[in-house]
């Protein structure tokens, strides 16, 4: 298949808009027509992972982190990014990283922890704002129907766990063609009215694209008469972190040996015990301390992310308890998430995990 049909369904899932501002998910190296025939999956993209892919025959390399965060000014092979996106040209291996758009999507990095906890009832603990938006259109009432379908088709109108959403106002609408036209309705030259529908949906802002192709393929004007607007809603399908519950409570010390198993972590670091059952609780993969006030709120007894500083594990204040687990621990399970999602649309195509154990941290005991 062409690599753009494979990052094309990544980014359906996981969309490119949703990552953080500071990242750089997305195709870095390679080009999007290339054919692929083998992706190798990868929390981080190394030398030794690159050095895989030659073995393997991979065409593509899909990492979980960008291995280029910055501008990178000349290639001389002086450090490992450099060295990395070097070898990968040489040998024509794509390099795609699908980062915080995947942490901040429903089911995507984090979902994955929650799973591996078996927590229940689960929702993002902080919604993005200014991801949403509407489309009002007016469209001739014996139209309407079929227009509201292509535009829930296309994505329009889903809410929570509702889908085809809309809301709809009768009323009336006035134009006259000009010369050169071919109206729908009326004559050129002549004041028309014509009995309309005001159709109101909301979408995701990435599917703006789509969501007017379906509108302008449906409508039977010539020119059509739709705005868009931007939300400040929260999306609760899209932002930082996951919260949950467990199916039942467990004492603190059983909560942090299931921790430690499920997450296969080497060691956890967290703040004192607070002698109360651990029911809710809050997860972030990777460097998630800036969640700790929206966890509090959301009444999770435990925090369970990475990445956290000495001084900063005095800010739960004895009101949760945070657990470290590691950075490379809470994020590890990615590729086989990543793998979830190819195999799902594309069930014959070939996807390998790497072996390669790409934590830079290593434990003495």
């Amino acid at each position: 298949m062409r690599l753009n049909e494979l990052t094309s369904h990544l980014e359906s899932f996981a969309p490119l808009d949703y990552q953080e501002p500071y990242d750089n998910s997305g195709l870095l190296v390679g080009n999007p027509d290339k054919e692929v025939r083998q992706a190798l999956l990868s929390l981080d993209c190394t030398e030794a992972v690159v050095e895989e892919a030659i073995g393997l025959g991979c065409d593509v390399i899909i990492s979980h982190h960008p291995i280029v965060f910055k501008g990178l000014k000349r290639f001389t092979g002086s450090n490992y990014v450099e060295r990395v996106v070097m070898k990968a040209i040489k040998h024509d291996i794509a390099l795609y990283a699908i980062h915080t758009n995947l942490d901040n999507v429903t089911g995507g990095v984090n979902g994955k922890i929650a799973e591996r906890l078996g927590l229940q009832n689960t929702r993002i603990l902080s919604p993005k704002s200014e991801v949403l938006r509407k489309l009002v259109v007016f469209v001739p009432q014996d139209d309407a129907e079929q227009v509201r379908a292509a535009l829930f088709k296309a994505g329009a109108g889903a809410i929570g766990n509702y889908d085809e959403c809309s809301f709809n106002t009768v009323g009336y609408g006035t134009f006259r063609a000009g010369e050169g036209a071919n109206p729908f309705v009326g004559a050129p030259g002549e004041l028309h009215r014509e009995k309309e529908v005001r159709v109101e949906v909301v979408f995701p802002a990435p599917m703006e694209r789509d969501i007017l192709r379906g509108l302008f393929e449906a409508h039977p004007y010539e020119e059509v008469a739709y705005d868009v607007y931007p939300l400040q809603n929260s999306h609760q399908g899209v932002g930082s972190g996951v919260i949950g519950q467990l199916g039942q409570s467990l004492e603190e010390a059983e909560f942090l040996g299931l921790l430690k198993e499920r997450l296969k972590a080497k060691v956890i670091r967290h703040t004192d015990q607070l002698g109360k059952p651990v029911a809710h609780v809050a997860v972030c993969g990777g460097a998630g301390g800036f969640l700790l006030s929206q966890a509090i709120r959301a009444g999770a007894d435990v925090f369970v992310t990475a990445d956290y500083k000495y001084h900063e594990f005095f800010d739960a204040e004895g009101k949760i308890m945070i657990t470290d687990v590691g950075h490379f621990e809470s994020e590890q399970f990615t590729p086989q998430l990543l793998l979830e999602i190819i195999q799902k649309k594309f069930p014959t195509f070939a996807v390998r995990l790497t072996g390669i154990d790409t934590n830079p941290i290593k434990y003495y005991s």
